[in-house]
């Protein structure tokens, strides 16, 4: 057998390889005895291939555009030992919540490299980021930018500031995942008027200053074009406030959404595509239009974790449904991965302790929780499965984990980081106390 018969195999973390037990090996480290050490369900992340990813997105874009400051989308997955990770990697955090600043500032997180978005900031939440002193705050709307140059003026405080501008582009993902078309609960609407009128408020506000401009189409964006026509409507659009109102665009972010690959069926540009794409598009820009170049900002985070990041099961159950399905039930399913059940997404999977063997049956691996929808892969081949054997889910570094819940009353999984064939614990699993710690009797 040789790895590179298992296509599936290009799927999991850079580090994958299959010992001649065909059991599955991440980081050095046996997913079968991993395991049998940390239980499951158990989500496991490969530290060179998150590593791999931030100095890719890094190299890519500041060889082609040396000013370029890389972002990771927090809300893809953070803990604080992935925090540290992407500090040491010379990254940037974009966060959007309080709880993800906190996090931030537990592990000394550099608040100048941290950019706080979301559309409905809450006072508190202001008010943590301008006593922080944060690089900058992404303003989203109206209300936003009167609150907080209200909240900057009582600390005396001139904040940085992006404008969140809504070009109106569609990138055709998900409409779960679409954020830049005009029917958008997020940014300020460019084709309604509102965004130059935004822009004129934020030049004016005392206590604000407007360094530049911010658009996010949605995610998984898997071809460049949708970019180039946000870049395209966002530099004509900083022509005219520099024309109208003196306007110097510094700093200019087309926030993320890269795609990245979740079946050996899928075709996504690559990082050097994304990079060549934009930052030509901009280099042209500035020369037709008469800009200065901006610092570019970009915030990939799907596209640093995804790979990284693999979930293992216990099968439990099989259910043979005669010339109907053959139901695979794990141990988990839509409490700690809900991504399928939320918008569809597909998956495929390997069973960790048979990895190569034939895949000659085809299966449905059903979670357990008390939904119909809650279906991890459907009508996948797998080889005969039977109670106790593992399944590994490649590609659920991004959004399963911080997507989570405890949906049932089910403790959510451990995550154990592995490098090296050393693997360390960078998150506990909750136990059942922990589900009602909180409660008041």
């Amino acid at each position: 057998m040789h790895e590179g018969d298992i296509p599936q195999l290009s799927l999991f973390p850079l580090t994958t390889k299959v010992d001649g037990q065909r059991h599955l090996l991440i980081g050095g480290c046996d997913c079968v005895e991993l395991c049998k050490k940390f239980g499951t369900p158990l989500y496991i992340f490969d530290e060179d291939t998150l590593r791999s990813r931030c100095r890719e997105f890094k190299a890519e874009f500041t060889r082609r555009y040396s000013d370029t400051l890389v972002l990771y989308a927090s809300k893809a997955f953070l803990n604080k030992s992935l925090a540290r990770i992407i500090n040491q990697e010379g990254l940037g955090l974009d966060v959007v919540s309080g709880g993800e600043l906190s996090l931030a500032q537990a592990v000394d997180f550099p608040r100048e490299n941290v950019f706080f978005h979301g559309n409905n900031k809450t006072p508190d939440e202001l008010k943590l980021a301008l006593d922080w002193r944060i690089g900058r705050i992404v303003v989203d709307n109206f209300h936003e930018m009167e609150l907080l140059n209200s909240l900057a003026r009582e600390k005396g405080i001139r904040q940085d500031i992006l404008l969140r501008i809504n070009p109106g582009v569609d990138p055709h993902t998900h409409h779960y995942t679409t954020t830049g078309i005009v029917d958008s609960k997020f940014g300020i609407q460019l084709a309604t008027g509102q965004a130059e009128e935004a822009a004129k408020k934020a030049i004016s506000g005392s206590n604000l200053n407007l360094l530049g401009l911010h658009c996010h189409l949605g995610s998984p964006i898997a071809d460049t074009s949708p970019y180039e026509t946000a870049i395209d409507v966002l530099f004509k659009l900083a022509a005219e406030l520099k024309e109208k109102y003196g306007f110097v665009m510094k700093e200019f972010s087309c926030g993320g959404g890269f795609a990245v690959i979740y079946t050996t069926r899928q075709q996504v540009s690559s990082t050097a595509d994304y990079a060549q794409a934009i930052t030509t598009r901009i280099a042209a820009l500035v020369d037709k239009l008469g800009l200065g170049r901006p610092r570019l900002i970009i915030e990939p985070g799907r596209a640093i974790v995804a790979q990284a990041g693999v979930a293992l099961y216990t099968v439990g159950s099989i259910k043979d449904i005669p010339g109907v399905r053959t139901y695979v039930c794990v141990d988990g399913g839509m409490g700690d991965n809900i991504r399928p059940a939320l918008y569809e997404a597909k998956y495929e999977a390997l069973v960790a302790n048979k990895t190569g063997q034939e895949a000659s049956i085809e299966v449905t691996i059903a979670g357990k929780y008390c939904e119909s929808g809650d279906i991890l892969a459907r009508d996948i081949n797998l080889p005969p499965v039977v109670a106790g054997d593992i399944i590994a889910i490649p590609v659920n570094g991004a959004y399963s984990v911080p997507m989570s819940s405890n949906y049932n009353m089910v403790p959510r999984p451990a995550i154990a980081m592995v490098k090296d064939g050393k693997a360390r614990l960078i998150r506990k699993r909750e136990s059942y106390k922990d589900l009602f710690r909180l409660d008041v009797s």
